[in-house]
């Protein structure tokens, strides 16, 4: 018997837009970007110059700290917040396990122990009732995640760190120019820390990242460790790492920075016109939107709906050509770098739950009305049988 032939894979289904139209953006501030670049270059300071002192002092302005100290990347922040915190072997560190690795990732590079507590379902963020019961003797930092733009309950947090005597590191990658009651994010612990990877609503042209704090002794502290723990050339105080933001990124960063508001107010827009939308076609019955906490600033680094037919909703939308992203696939505990910690599948149902229903749909500024229309009427056809079937009864 002859075997079957095989058959040709099919192509991919050509996107109708990007997810995120990072083109678009550079499009509208090219003369201004391109400036920025030449006149690094023509500096030749490309290591911690001036241009990365100026970016420091706007970005302290910004998230209202004194201090604001630049490194190599967002997850490098975090590893340098826990490391001026003195954070090491047999300390704990309480955080989510619905977030990206380096929020967990840091805390194990330090010796510490990475504690989980479930989310919140309707935030995906860390669930504060939960986290008292998370603590011992050698927890040392409660991370929260200000996770997608949305700020966590950082009073609740707050207060359980006071009365425990135990920091707060503020895991703020995706969330720049959020605010907490009136408080922008990163003011809100002891360190804040940011990422400016080129999705994040402010994006560099690579990798970098920042530390906010109102501390001068951490803030001295992490100026040594980012650059091998030296405070002059070859005098090493503290076992440190090379964790500098180039000029380069700062430069590109700076023109980002003040267009920053404008940006997050479309995403804004975009995000209330989705909901519009969905609320309009009655599609609220099959999938959950996100929702701003109550008396915070969401910035909608993601827009991220669930739906209990994720999977299949997305498999549908990309064969109408529209992008989606899944943030996250699994939760963190269950990922294999992470086994060694011991939990059990089952254990943060929540996270568990969210990662196999939410699903982000393009939000960037530059999403035009039509665009976000073809991604709905996508939904829409897609829960059209069962939204007949519910009329027929």
């Amino acid at each position: 018997m002859e075997a079957a032939a095989a058959q040709p894979a099919q192509p991919a289904p050509k996107l109708l837009f990007p997810f995120l139209d990072l083109k678009a953006q550079f499009d509208a501030i090219r003369p201004e970007l391109l400036a920025a670049v030449e006149s690094t270059f023509e500096s030749q300071s490309f290591i911690l110059g001036p241009e990365v002192a100026q970016l420091e002092s706007e970005i302290a302005q910004l998230t209202g700290c004194r201090f604001a100290i630049g490194c190599a990347s967002g997850s490098d922040a975090l590893l340098l917040a826990l490391m001026a915190l003195g954070v090491g072997v047999n300390d704990e560190v309480v955080t989510t396990p619905f977030t990206f690795g380096a929020t967990a990732g840091s805390i194990a590079r330090t010796g510490a122990r990475p504690v989980f507590v479930d989310i919140d379902p309707g935030s995906y963020n860390i669930d504060p009732a939960l986290i008292e019961r998370a603590i011992t003797s050698r927890t040392r930092v409660i991370m929260p995640v200000h996770l997608f733009g949305a700020p966590a309950a950082m009073e609740a947090i707050g207060d359980i760190a006071a009365r425990r005597n135990i920091a707060i590191v503020e895991d703020a990658a995706q969330a720049i120019g959020a605010s907490y009651r009136g408080a922008p994010v990163g003011s809100l612990g002891a360190l804040g820390c940011f990422s400016f990877f080129p999705s994040k609503n402010l994006g560099a042209a690579g990798d970098g990242g920042i530390i906010t704090t109102n501390d001068a002794t951490f803030a001295d502290r992490l100026r040594v460790l980012r650059v091998h723990g030296a405070r002059h050339k070859y005098s090493y105080e503290r076992i440190g790492m090379n964790s500098r933001l180039d000029s380069l990124q700062a430069a590109v960063l700076r023109v980002k920075l003040p267009h920053l508001a404008g940006w997050t107010a479309l995403r804004q827009r975009n995000a209330a016109r989705y909901t519009t939308m969905i609320l309009s076609r009655g599609l609220e019955r099959f999938v959950t939107l996100p929702v701003a906490p109550d008396g915070c600033t969401h910035v909608y680094n993601q827009f991220t709906i669930r739906t209990e037919h994720r999977d299949a909703l997305r498999d549908h939308l990309r064969a109408r050509g529209i992008p989606t992203e899944i943030y996250y696939p699994l939760p963190l505990h269950t990922e294999p770098a992470f086994l060694y910690l011991g939990y059990a599948t089952g254990e943060f149902p929540q996270a568990e739950r969210a990662c196999q229903q939410a699903l982000a749909l393009p939000i960037f500024p530059e999403l035009t009305e039509a665009q976000q229309s073809a991604v709905v009427d996508a939904i829409d056809e897609f829960f059209a049988p069962t939204s007949a079937r519910t009329e027929e009864r």
